[in-house]
């Protein structure tokens, strides 16, 4: 298992106490698959889950993340010491609200950490979560419920922004955006993508299947995008700055361009 965080960008959930659903989850077509001992496993049934993993994942050739329960409760440090037991690629720590606990979550598996940002004090503190962390996504429904807010795309703008804004400025890839609820509206799955480009968001949690290809076609360059993309690589080429169509060309639209046909799956 050789993905790193920067390469698992669209994400799907699988209960951890559903071992039946692993297999089809991880054959979906994801980027990875993120097990979940959290939300998705009633309390009681955390034991269990937790106990059938070994065999749940084994055969399992995509990538894996284990999602953790949360620093503090009493499910946490028998969730670490199963991860560092397990052929995983990340752990997602739920609620991640310190440096300390994302650096002990990492010594503990041994494994790279991806922060899930969920709380008001998790954005508090999120400069120093993406010093410790590999990765940030974002939980924008337990977030919104912290707050008391409405889950909108006005209402975690600011949010969204400052994760966006604190991977970068720890060299982090682009966070992943939180979930859209709705399982089969692909035009709004579509567009809740887009708008997660559009704010420099670099993948998605997925809670179904269903919601894989708008998924994708909504992190996708649209073919517009495209061919501006290649035909400012074309006019800049040997050239620190062109005019084209009555505009600038410079560095930062170059890389513009670049990151847009990177995205595209192709090189630039």
């Amino acid at each position: 298992m050789h993905a790193q965080p920067d390469q698992m960008n669209l994400v799907l959930f699988v209960p951890a106490d559903r071992p039946e659903r692993v297999a089809k989850a991880a054959a979906a077509g994801a980027d990875a698959i993120i097990v979940d001992l959290e939300d998705a496993v009633a309390p009681d049934a955390r034991e269990s889950a937790r106990a059938g993993l070994a065999d749940a994942l084994n055969g399992v050739s995509c990538a894996v993340i284990l999602r953790i329960n949360p620093a503090g409760t009493k499910w946490h440090q028998a969730d670490l010491a199963t991860a560092a037991t397990l052929p995983l690629n990340a752990v997602m720590l739920a609620k991640a609200e310190s440096a300390e606990t994302c650096a002990d979550a990492a010594r503990a598996t041994r494994t790279p950490v991806i922060a899930l940002i969920e709380t008001a004090r998790g954005i508090a503190q999120l400069d120093e979560i993406a010093g410790a962390s590999a990765r940030l996504a974002f939980g924008s429904i337990d977030y919104a419920a912290d707050l008391g807010m409405g889950h909108t795309r006005q209402s975690l703008l600011g949010a969204r922004s400052a994760l966006v804004l604190a991977a970068r400025l720890a060299d982090q890839p682009a966070p992943l955006d939180g979930v859209t609820t709705a399982i089969r509206d692909d035009a709004l799955i579509e567009d809740d993508c887009r708008h997660a480009v559009e704010l420099g968001m670099g993948g998605k949690l997925i809670i179904h299947p269903a919601q894989l290809d708008a998924a994708r076609r909504g992190f996708a360059p649209s073919q517009d995008e495209l061919s501006w993309a290649r035909r400012v690589l074309e006019a800049a080429k040997g050239r620190a700055a062109v005019q084209m169509d009555g505009a600038m060309i410079d560095a930062p639209v170059i890389t513009r361009a670049k990151t847009l046909i990177t995205r595209a799956g192709g090189t630039a």
